[in-house]
């Protein structure tokens, strides 16, 4: 690990540290010999005493012990990250680091998904394990079923959390998440301690979404997470795939939105 990894957990840790600063942070750690100094200087300039002082006393509380991440400049960082906007400074994980610079295709979908998200991922996912890493976001319905029927056809899988890694969301998942851990790859920018919040689920689907090369829709209501992350991958140039439904079902409204708007229809698993 890095002494700039070493002090980007440890400002992460405090709670205090936006992921923008840390990406300052990072900046000037490119031509800095005194990143420390160089640090403090940045935060107490963008704060102000009274808040300096206060983050000080926590950052001096902070151990990176036993703690797993990589931060943007570390030789582990995909590029294809590195493009997006906002990308993550610092990612925290555990399991195999090596799958984030491998191929990666994710499939994501509503939470309340019906058997139809079932049945496409089941047929869907042993055509695409042998050449992509199948990237979700843990949740329940479609994502949990990605991350599944790949570890059970024998492919990789990458997990992307909106909490740290000590916590599970939802609780249901607590296995699962295991799973991906000891064959796959759970990652999170968020640091340990840190419990799900609403606003953190778009934050986590623009790393899915700037992970993957491709990212498949299955079923979604007009306004949902999933449209976030078709959404920013389509401005982020990746590949996005809806699979049609029924015109009549609110679950296909998104799916058959993104269709209409220009996403490529997933009629033929075949010809992924």
């Amino acid at each position: 690990m890095t002494n700039l990894t070493r002090l980007l957990i440890k400002c992460r840790l405090t709670g205090m540290v936006s992921n923008q600063i840390m990406l300052k942070i990072i900046k000037i750690s490119i031509n800095n010999g005194n990143l420390k100094s160089e640090t403090f200087n940045l935060l107490h300039n963008e704060w102000g005493s009274a808040k300096f002082n206060e983050f000080l006393l926590l950052f001096n509380q902070q151990s990176e012990n036993n703690l797993n991440a990589i931060n943007y400049l570390d030789e582990e960082y995909p590029e294809i990250l590195r493009t997006i906007y906002n990308p993550p400074a610092l990612l925290f994980f555990e399991g195999n680091i090596a799958l984030l610079k491998t191929d990666c295709l994710a499939i994501v979908g509503a939470r309340q998904a019906t058997d139809y998200s079932f049945r496409c991922i089941s047929g869907l996912v042993p055509r695409l394990v042998n050449r992509y890493t199948i990237v979700s976001g843990l949740a329940r319905g479609v994502d949990t079923w990605a991350h599944t029927q790949t570890l059970q056809n024998h492919g990789k899988t990458i997990a992307v959390i909106g909490s740290g890694l000590d916590r599970v969301y939802p609780k249901e998942n607590l296995h699962l998440q295991q799973q991906i851990m000891d064959n796959g790859l759970v990652i999170t920018e968020y640091p340990p301690k840190t419990n799900i919040q609403r606003w953190h689920f778009p934050q986590r689907n623009r790393i899915i979404a700037g992970l993957s090369q491709r990212v498949i829709i299955t079923e979604a209501k007009e306004r949902s997470g999933a449209l976030i992350t078709a959404d920013l991958a389509l401005e982020n140039n990746r590949e996005v795939l809806a699979i049609p439904g029924r015109i009549d079902v609110g679950l296909s409204v998104g799916c058959n939105k993104l269709i209409e708007e220009g996403a490529t229809p997933l009629i033929n698993f075949n010809n992924l």
